[in-house]
């Protein structure tokens, strides 16, 4: 009994969660699709009794003939049957193109909230943390395709008003006709069966969440086996045979759990739900028989079709089962990711500054810890470095010395767990953070490469100032892309991607000095910090070398922050710090940390032998 009193809370909650999101349609078109089920539930009973009254009028008819009152009844009820029959017909396609304009509101307003909620967050924590990512994709797939997502919930809860609308007036007419013990006792059979449709249908859906894992894997392969990105390497490594079986397995892994879920739902339950419909029809239709003299014959057709459209009734409602059951899932999944987005957000910090000193001076990390969330291992313990104000300080390490984490603590996409960044003795968290962030220009190493123009690429280093097409020419001209844009189709103008109208594509090293001319387009509109972090890791490193010697040409006077793990490349630094475990281990000019003889001098020399055995062998 309790299992049914919490099913039942379960279900009254999920409907009044589904009920909340329709005014999100828009109140006129929610009240006029409830107007059009209504008369869709209506129209099949207004059907059923006037076919009953047609077959009960035709002996009465045929014996009084043509130009008799009868013939003319007959007629006139045949009129109604045609009418409800052909209103149902034109009926249907107005209510499934309204249907579809609600799930489309719906949706776009759910969607609007994910979002909302996935920019909400200053950070990259929500984004990088595992339990909201599995939430965001859940919700992202379904709203955007619309197979069973909110939307559909809403439009499914709202067709069953002419489902349920129908069932009452087919009951209402055996009852009337007929039996009120037998109206109900065909009521209760037909309930059962949704039961075991809804019920059934739960169980499937959180089977389903349970594979999701599994689902998301079936994604990747099948995008993997049908994109151009990784075409080669399958055709020149033979992978098509493992491709396929990697896939086979893990559909079947997804789907025999299903198998035997659905068996379990639609088996044997589904047998004597049967069975008790057949008694319960067969009982009704007994009694029908032996007292159909007592009937008229209007009564005992209406009695059997009321009673048979009771058991259609029973069916599956595919316009309204699985997407009230499923599509609130999405929905679950956006409140969830917001939650998680909103928890990130976490204590505001210190008293807010109204904005950031200018010029930037002094930036100090101390004494600061963080670990990422959901993680044991601490990034930094303890960090204590200087990044003094216009000169360029190089930050070397080898791979998971924090390097890349120390930028996302700068920039403010993550928030030290222990300690402080100060600027000029002032904790940054005291600024507002899109006025700390406009005063700095990072290029990450996977520095976005948007599928828009070259100026728009450029520009969007300072959003505020896209219009701005002479400074942007300035800097395309003075990281030396001048003529390579001047032979693209539309110059500045032409979309970087080639399936775009007009659209090119760049080298990868052009790519690189787009990336520059953003940094540089920053500086010239406010920003005072350059942060380089690996831009360039898959150049090899005389490439990198004259890469960054040139950035720091252009960005003179700058405070210049470049991260690397390559030690040559980094050797014209004003100052060099080498992190370790999480904490700076070294730091000074090149020539004094090579006379320091210490950890910098060890790697760079390691790297350095590598380097001149690889020119060696190229050489032979």
């Amino acid at each position: 009994m309790g299992n049914l009193v919490g099913v039942a809370r379960e279900q009254f909650a999920a409907r009044r969660a589904i009920v909340r999101l329709l005014p999100g349609a828009g109140r006129g078109l929610v009240t006029a699709l409830v107007g059009v089920n209504l008369l869709l539930g209506c129209l099949p009973v207004v059907f059923t009794v006037a076919t009953a009254m047609v077959l009960g009028r035709v002996p009465a008819a045929v014996d009084a003939g043509l130009a008799s009152g009868a013939w003319e009844s007959l007629v006139a009820v045949f009129g109604v049957a045609a009418g409800a029959f052909v209103a149902r017909q034109l009926i249907s396609p107005v209510e499934r193109a309204m249907g579809e304009l609600v799930t489309r509101r719906i949706d776009g307003r759910v969607f609007d909230e994910l979002m909302a909620a996935s920019l909400r967050s200053p950070g990259l924590g929500p984004l990088e943390d595992q339990r909201a990512l599995d939430a965001l994709r859940t919700a992202a797939r379904e709203v955007e395709f619309g197979v069973q997502s909110p939307g559909r919930a809403a439009t499914g809860l709202l067709a069953l008003i002419a489902r349920y609308t129908e069932l009452t007036g087919c009951a209402v007419a055996v009852g009337v006709v007929f039996s009120w013990p037998a109206a109900a006792a065909l009521v209760s059979t037909v309930l059962l069966f949704r039961h075991g449709q809804r019920g059934g249908l739960r169980r499937y859906a959180r089977t389903r969440a349970r594979l999701a894992a599994d689902q998301r894997e079936i994604d990747y392969l099948r995008e993997l086996a049908g994109g151009a990105a990784a075409g080669k390497e399958i055709r020149v490594f033979g992978l098509a045979g493992w491709l396929r079986q990697r896939l086979r397995d893990t559909y079947l892994r997804f789907l025999e759990p299903l198998w035997a879920e659905r068996r379990g739902i639609y088996l044997w339950p589904f047998v004597w739900f049967s069975i008790a419909a057949l008694t319960v029809s067969g009982a009704v239709f007994a009694v029908v028989g032996a007292t159909a003299r007592e009937l008229t014959l209007t009564g005992f057709v209406l009695v059997v079709t009321a009673t048979l459209g009771l058991l259609r009734l029973a069916e599956h409602y595919p316009e309204a089962d699985l997407p009230t059951a499923i599509g609130m899932r999405a929905y679950d999944a956006v409140r969830r990711f917001a939650d998680h987005v909103d928890a990130h957000d976490g204590d505001p910090g210190p008293v807010r500054r109204p904005t950031v000193p200018e010029p930037v001076g002094v930036i100090r990390f101390e004494q600061v810890g963080f670990g990422y969330p959901g993680q044991e291992r601490m990034i930094f313990d303890g960090l204590d470095l200087t990044i003094p104000v216009g000169r360029c300080t190089a930050i070397v390490g080898v791979n998971g010395a924090g390097k890349t984490t120390l930028v996302k603590l700068l920039a403010r996409l993550y928030e030290p767990t222990a300690g402080r960044i100060t600027l000029e003795g002032v904790d940054i968290r005291a600024f507002p953070v899109d006025e700390w962030r406009a005063r700095l220009s990072v290029i990450f190493q996977d520095f976005v490469r948007y599928e828009s123009s070259v100026a728009d690429n450029v520009g969007l280093g300072a959003v505020g100032f896209l219009d701005d097409r002479e400074t942007i020419r300035e800097v395309v001209d003075s990281v030396g892309l001048a003529e390579a844009v001047a032979r693209l189709p539309l110059g500045l103008d032409t979309p970087l991607a080639r399936h775009l109208t007009g659209g090119a594509e760049l080298s990868g090293g052009q790519w690189q000095r787009v990336a520059l001319a953003r940094a540089l387009f920053a500086l010239r509109h406010g920003a005072r910090v350059v942060v380089l972090d690996e831009p360039t890791a898959s150049l090899d490193v005389r490439a990198e070398t004259g890469f960054f010697e040139e950035f720091t040409g252009l960005a003179e006077g700058a405070t210049t922050l470049l991260i690397s793990h390559r030690f040559s490349t980094v050797r014209h630094a004003d100052r060099i710090v080498v992190l370790e475990h999480g904490r700076v281990t070294e730091q000074g000019g090149h020539a004094e940390l090579l006379a320091l003889d210490g950890r910098y001098a060890a790697l760079f020399r390691l790297q350095a032998d590598r380097f001149a055995d690889a020119v060696g062998g190229a050489a032979g």
